[in-house]
């Protein structure tokens, strides 16, 4: 599992890399302005999906992102 300074750096690289640096700073300023709750927003988000949006699309994106890392049981 990483840690935060990992985490944190791996989450900026994706933004930066998707959105620019710009649309990066305006993105973190808007979370930290808003006081957003992630979990909150997923949580709204989900609920409005048709049912069996959600499976579906996690099915499709199964398939299209077949998992290839090495898990182990902890």
């Amino acid at each position: 599992m990483a840690n935060t300074v990992e985490l944190y750096d791996q989450g900026l690289t994706v933004l930066l890399e998707k959105l620019g640096v710009v649309k990066t700073e305006q993105f973190i300023a808007i979370v930290k302005r808003e006081n957003f709750d992630y979990t909150k927003w997923q949580r709204e988000y989900f609920d409005r999906m048709p049912e069996g949006a959600f499976t579906k699309a996690s099915e499709e994106y199964e398939k299209l992102h077949p998992y290839t890392g090495r898990g182990q049981i902890i």
